[in-house]
This record gives structure tokens, C-alpha cells and sequence, in this order.
């Protein structure tokens, strides 16, 4: 996009709550069950069935917006959204208009080094659609299959300020606004199964210009990779239309994530008519302020106060704290191991290493780090054996690495192997003796003063020993027998 243009990007991500049952009945909400297997009358919209809500669900979207900074309105309003799509059997969608659950929050964000906050407009409650299945096209022979299952499950929506002004920010933005869901357990950030949607309101103005220009919504967009790509293609499009001398036009495009391109959908020229209306069947939504003292009580330190934490009480950086903060489970995993082997650092080197490379070989997600085969009791316990000197810190890597696959702790490891370090000189000494008598060429270039040799040594001693040899010890040693030789 050419210089002389200021990107303004809004963001709308829709974000199913992680209830076990629906907004308004009791099917479940399990992914991946046959199809129509978890419906009932009130999310089918048959006649005569009344909604009855999920007050968990109103819990969890509580945290979400306490979670986002937002002012939580005791009082919310439960409205028709009335339109026809083939996956919405009511015929309208229950959502929640001009009276939402949640307002006028923020994310911050950090982008090349700089802060800035990003206005959550607004959070509200409603249920999700169902999903059409397309078969054989573009052929004739085309079908179309309808499956309920999603139809009902409850969504919150956050729409966001136009307040982002790259395709940077906004991969930011949703990078933390999924760490907080997570963290909150309110959202899986799941894009391929569709748990966490995200569509992107894009448009373009001359730089210093405070008048919006004409935006495009962008949809179908199934990760935060592609939001970035999507983003980025759209502006320059917008660019190269107002630069020929054309007319952007307000419409809805889908990103094309095999040509990486965005295409017309439908034309926008006009905002849709929803008629929205309360619904007659659903009272207003009353919270109590205690119960919501009650909820913010409960929730769990937040990713980014946990981060400014970490920096500030383990004295690590702000890389290593990113890292760890990845996931809920990896950050508390780490606390729990730094708190009960005192050493921070260690414990922080040990899981970025080695823990994480584990779990990548295994395909398996940060997330379950919770049931991993090593535990933060397990992990301490081998540091601690280190910082002892029970065993080198080359033997700790083949202890974590049998902890990880065998679940046995780090001190019945270390016994059933013989793995404790050696550390008495007199078991080194002909260790020693024989390495500096079986490389005598090491021996001399040390002694012409190659300090490296020194190393060379110490490596055949270790090998000698498998590993088990205390390192200080042997260089101890080695350094006293080669002083003696020039004596």
C-alpha cells in the first residue's frame, strides 16, 4: 500500500463458549458428532418451544469481558436478529442489539516496540447457526447438506474500535485476545473447527484525513496467518482502485486462501434490514453485582499481568516471558517448577528446551502441558539433583528426556541407571592419568599454550565416564596434573 494511505481496521471475532450445553436448551455442544445427533425442538425452532438460558454461559461471557477491560451492564437485552439463511432454522438468530452484555473495553497491544490500545466497542451474547456441508460443486450435480449440531451453541461476539491501523496489529490483537479467552477457559482459539471466527472491516485514508473511507468486510478467514494475508492484499487492492481513479465499494469479500487474493461476494451498498426486536419469549437479563464480584474473584491472572510478573519477580526477559505465557498450562507449569526448586532460570531453560521440543516431536499442543508425563514436582526435583551435584548437567538431559517417556521421577531414574556424578578426586584420578596418556599430542599443544586443548580433554574424561564425571572436579584435576608437568 502506498505511503500516503492510513490502513483502519476493525475486527469482529465471533468466539463459542466452552459450556457443555447450549444457550437456550440442554443439547450438547461436543464437536465432531454425527450430524443433527444434538438438537431438540428449541434449537430446531420448532413451534411451541421456549428458550430457557444457559446461566453458565452468561458466566463465562462475563469473564470474557472483565477479562477485556470492559464496564458489564447489570443490565442486557436478549433481541430477534431476524434474517433467512438455509442454516438458521428458526428463520431468525437470538442475539443481543442495542442493549449488549459488555462495553467499552480494550486489548493492549504491543507492535515493533510500541504500546497501544485497542477499543473493544463491544461484547454480546447470542447463539450461534448451524452449518451447510456443499457438495459437488462448481459441478451441476451440486447438493447441499445441513447440519444442526452448531446451531445454538452459544457465541459471544467482540467487535473491536476501528482503532488498528495494520495487518501487524491486528495479527497482535488476536493473538492476545486468544491467550485471554484461553487463560479464562471461556474459548479453545480453535479456527479449523470454527470455536474462534474472525472478520476483518477494511478500508483506507489518505494520511492526516480523519474521514473514514469506504470499508469492505472481509469473511471466511481461518487463521490468524491468513487474517494477516487477507488484510494485507486488501489494502493494497483498495490502493491500486482509488490510485486508477476508481471508487471503492462497500461489500463483503472472501479470502481465497489458495490464490491468496480476496473476492466479491455480495455487494454492501446498504446495511442489512434485521428488523431486530426483543424477543417476547426471554426476560431482560439481570445481573447481580455480587455475583459478578463473586466471578471476578474467581479468574485467573491474566497472561499479560502474568508476564509483567515474571519479568519483574524472576528477573528473566521479556522474550522468555513471552514464551512461557504462552499457554495457561506452560505458565503454570513454570511457576509451580520455579517456586519448588528456587531456581527460576534453570526451571525456564529446561521447559523452553527440552519439555517444548518433547512435545513438538510428539505433536502435541502447549496446551497439554497439564497431563504431561512430567510434572512441575518432577522437573524441580531434577534441578535441584543438579544444583547438588548428584548428577552433571549432561546426565539431566538423559534423565529428562526418560521422565518424559517413562512418568518414573528424576531420583529413581538416576538409581536405576547408576547415574550419580562422579565428584570424588580419587575415582578420577586414573580416569585422568589415562586420557592425558592416551593424547599426549593434546597434552603438548595445551602445553605450548593452545588453551582449547583444555577443553579437548575434558570432553574425553566425560566420554570416558559417560557423562557421570563432575566437570568442575575435572578440570580441577586436570589443570593441577598438567601444572606438575611443567614443574
Amino acid at each position: 500500500m502506498d505511503s500516503k494511505y492510513e490502513a483502519v481496521i476493525g475486527l469482529e471475532c465471533h468466539c463459542q463458549l466452552l459450556t457443555n450445553s447450549k444457550l437456550f436448551c440442554s443439547c450438547s455442544t461436543r464437536f465432531g458428532e454425527p450430524a443433527n445427533m444434538n438438537t431438540c425442538p428449541v434449537c430446531l425452532g420448532l413451534p411451541g418451544a421456549l428458550p430457557v438460558l444457559n446461566t453458565v454461559a452468561v458466566a463465562m461471557a462475563v469473564k470474557a469481558g472483565l477479562g477485556l477491560n470492559c464496564t458489564i451492564n447489570l443490565q442486557s437485552q436478549w433481541s430477534r436478529k431476524n434474517y433467512f439463511y438455509p442454516d438458521l432454522p428458526k428463520g431468525y438468530q437470538i442475539s443481543q442489539y442495542d442493549r449488549p452484555l459488555a462495553e467499552h473495553g480494550h486489548i493492549e497491544i504491543r507492535v515493533n516496540g510500541e504500546s497501544r490500545k485497542i477499543g473493544v466497542q463491544r461484547i454480546h451474547m447470542e447463539e450461534d447457526a448451524g452449518k451447510s456441508l456443499h457438495d459437488g460443486f462448481p459441478d451441476s450435480s451440486r447438493s447441499t447438506y445441513l447440519d444442526y449440531n452448531r446451531s445454538g451453541v452459544p457465541l459471544i461476539e467482540i467487535v473491536t474500535r476501528p482503532d488498528l491501523r495494520s495487518s501487524e496489529e491486528a495479527y497482535d490483537y488476536l493473538t492476545r485476545l486468544k491467550e485471554i479467552l484461553e487463560y479464562l477457559d471461556v474459548n479453545d482459539g480453535n479456527m479449523e473447527e470454527g470455536s474462534l471466527r474472525c472478520d476483518a472491516n477494511v478500508s483506507i485514508r489518505l494520511k492526516g484525513s480523519d474521514k473514514f473511507g469506504t470499508r469492505t468486510e472481509l469473511k471466511n478467514i481461518n487463521s490468524f496467518r491468513f487474517v494477516r494475508k487477507a488484510i494485507d492484499y486488501e489494502l493494497d487492492r483498495q490502493a491500486d482502485v482509488l490510485d486508477s481513479g476508481g471508487r471503492v465499494v462497500q461489500e463483503t469479500r472472501l479470502w481465497n486462501s489458495d490464490e491468496e487474493r480476496t473476492v466479491s461476494m455480495r455487494s454492501k451498498e446498504e446495511a442489512h434490514d434485521y428488523r431486530y426486536f426483543p424477543d417476547p419469549d426471554l426476560p431482560l437479563l439481570i445481573l447481580d453485582s455480587k455475583w459478578l464480584e463473586s466471578i471476578r474473584q474467581t479468574m485467573t491472572e491474566l497472561p499479560e499481568a502474568r508476564r509483567k510478573r515474571f519479568v519483574e519477580t524472576y528477573a528473566m526477559s521479556d522474550y522468555d516471558a513471552g514464551v512461557l505465557t504462552g499457554t495457561r498450562a506452560m505458565s503454570e507449569f513454570f511457576d509451580e517448577s520455579a517456586r519448588l526448586s528456587g531456581h527460576p532460570k534453570a526451571a525456564a531453560n529446561w521447559i523452553m528446551g527440552d519439555l517444548l521440543r518433547f512435545f513438538k516431536d510428539s505433536h502435541l499442543d502447549l496446551k497439554d502441558l497439564s497431563p504431561s508425563p512430567v510434572t512441575p514436582r518432577m522437573l524441580a526435583d531434577m534441578i535441584l539433583l543438579v544444583e547438588k551435584g548428584t548428577i552433571s548437567g549432561k546426565i539431566a538431559k538423559t534423565v529428562m528426556e526418560d521422565m518424559y517417556k517413562t512418568g518414573k521421577t528424576p531420583a529413581s531414574i538416576v538409581e536405576e541407571k547408576g547415574l550419580l556424578q562422579i565428584s570424588n578426586s580419587g575415582e578420577l584420578e586414573g580416569i585422568v592419568d589415562s586420557v592425558m596418556t592416551e593424547h599426549a599430542d593434546a597434552v603438548a599443544q595445551y602445553r605450548a599454550g593452545k588453551q582449547a586443548s583444555m577443553g579437548f580433554l575434558v570432553g574425553q574424561v566425560m566420554k570416558a565416564t559417560k557423562g557421570r564425571a563432575n566437570p568442575q572436579t575435572v578440570n580441577d584435576l586436570l589443570r593441577k596434573r598438567l601444572a606438575s608437568l611443567d614443574s
